[in-house]
């Protein structure tokens, strides 16, 4: 048998196959079925899967979050096998894009570790503010109600927030239940008192009663809607009265709004029949602006809803019972108008592109060289090449697909 030679390795005369490595030749197999030329040829293919091994792997860490103990498993792997690799070709350049890739996984981990004590950090800021909070409503509300539901949301704000420390988690969670606790008693302390309090309540109340009544002539809608609201939050707020009062007092209370709304009911349906005009007008513009779906020519499109818009502002104020519905008829369109921008930039990405582009690119490439690789495997009959190369392919015909369908929706 005589003998090849390459850059990278060479066969002798007995068929032993050697790479070249920085520490001399070491010999990675033998070749007893063929010209050493296929030889060479042969194992240079198991140096050109490393190589594309390696470079998926590049992609993964740089493209996805893939988890830093995940990555460094991978390299160590990939790492075995260019140390006992049985191939031809530069096995020390991809030692070297290996411990390149190390290095880019080991400042991941940091950065990771760096997120984690941030959040941390974070969480300890959160949950000294709910205990600060707390315990500002054990010494200070006397609202009962809003203090009780407050410090609730406070203990369920804690449970969704992150973990700590556990000797600063617990001491905080002692505050915490302290907090709680001192609100508790106050709140007793409170209700033994009930009956001032009930007094104090129904002399608001009616001054309360005294303001809505003054107010129940008025046609200054819109503050007066406003301050009957505000009449009704301090309402809420005073606390119960007796029974007997507090019912004498509320129909009173009640009489005197509805006295108001009552004419400002008729006020708007009167004018509700002069904006008719204005809603008959946004019709035709809504018919005229839903020929605009679905989008075509996004640019077409945004200037003609511009348009549309100040039309829109321009027809004036519609009845309150049609104001919802026209509005919900012009938001879904411009909706979809916005939606159609927000896809068209995704869609003209370039530098998402230029990415999903490389990736199908390699895999096509690993792929032709794979096909070779069983061609040749098939016409010498040996099986567990064969077997190798077709797995081998299935993987990557695999991937090649999915990244083919992220290329496409670039397109």
């Amino acid at each position: 048998m005589s003998s090849a030679t390459d850059p990278w390795g060479r066969v002798d005369e007995d068929g032993t196959v050697y790479v070249k490595t920085s520490d001399g030749e070491r010999v990675v197999g033998s070749w007893q079925a063929g010209a050493p030329e296929e030889a060479l040829a042969y194992f240079k293919r198991k140096y050109d899967t490393l190589v594309t091994e390696i470079g998926l792997l590049e992609q993964r860490i740089k493209t996805t979050d893939l988890q830093p103990q995940q990555a460094q498993q991978s390299v160590q792997r990939l790492r075995e096998q260019v140390d006992d690799a049985h191939a031809v070709g530069d096995l020390a350049a991809l030692a070297r894009r290996l411990d390149a890739l190390t290095e880019q996984v080991g400042r991941r981990r940091e950065e990771v570790k760096a997120r984690r004590e941030h959040a941390r950090s974070e969480a300890r800021e959160v949950k000294e503010r709910i205990v600060a909070e707390a315990e500002r409503i054990a010494a200070e509300e006397t609202h009962w109600k809003n203090g009780g539901e407050r410090l609730r949301q406070l203990v369920e704000e804690w449970k969704a927030a992150e973990r700590v420390d556990r000797p600063t988690e617990t001491a905080l969670w002692k505050r915490l239940s302290a907090a709680r606790n001192a609100f508790t008693k106050r709140r007793k302390v409170y209700f033994a008192t009930l009956d001032d309090q009930r007094e104090e309540a129904r002399r608001d109340k009616e001054r309360l009663v005294a303001e809505a009544e003054a107010m129940a002539g008025s046609t200054d809608w819109g503050d007066t809607a406003a301050a009957y609201r505000d009449l009704m939050r301090r309402w809420k707020l005073a606390g119960r009265a007796s029974r007997e009062a507090e019912d004498e007092l509320w129909a009173r209370f009640k009489g005197a709004q509805d006295t108001f709304f009552a004419a400002r009911g008729a006020a708007f349906a009167e004018r509700d029949a002069e904006f008719a005009g204005n809603a008959a007008e946004k019709e035709k513009i809504l018919v005229e602006a839903e020929k605009l779906l679905p989008v075509t020519d996004v640019r077409q499109a945004r200037q003609a809803l511009r348009t549309v818009q100040e039309r829109w502002e321009a027809a004036g104020m519609v009845p309150r019972d049609q104001r919802d519905r026209l509005e919900g008829r012009l938001r879904k369109i411009e909706e979809a108008v916005r939606g159609a921008e927000e896809q068209e930039w995704r869609r003209t990405n370039p530098e998402a592109r230029a990415r999903a582009e490389a990736t199908v690119n390699q895999l096509r490439s690993s792929i032709e060289q794979l096909a070779a690789r069983l061609d040749k495997a098939r016409a010498a009959g040996r099986d567990k090449d064969v077997k190798d190369a077709e797995e081998a392919l299935a993987a990557r015909r695999a991937w090649l697909e999915e990244a083919e369908r992220t290329l496409a929706e670039f397109s």
